[in-house]
């Protein structure tokens, strides 16, 4: 499942993001949602999240 509905996205559910500094590499990093951060209900690049270790990135795969 791709990242781009809100309503696909819970906190604690495991995903893999892309992170503002690897977004030309395309380098996913996993965690574990912590918040949600885009407002929106959908979004073309992914919804932006922040994990529990504070890492923030958009979601590109739902695990």
């Amino acid at each position: 499942m791709n990242g781009q509905n809100r309503k696909d996205i819970k906190p604690g559910i495991e995903v893999e993001i892309v992170l503002k500094a690897d977004q030309r590499t395309g380098k996913l990093t996993t965690g574990t949602v912590k918040d949600i951060l885009t407002n929106s209900s959908t979004h073309p690049h992914g919804i932006k999240v922040r994990l529990t270790d504070g890492q923030v990135g958009r979601v590109q795969k739902i695990k």
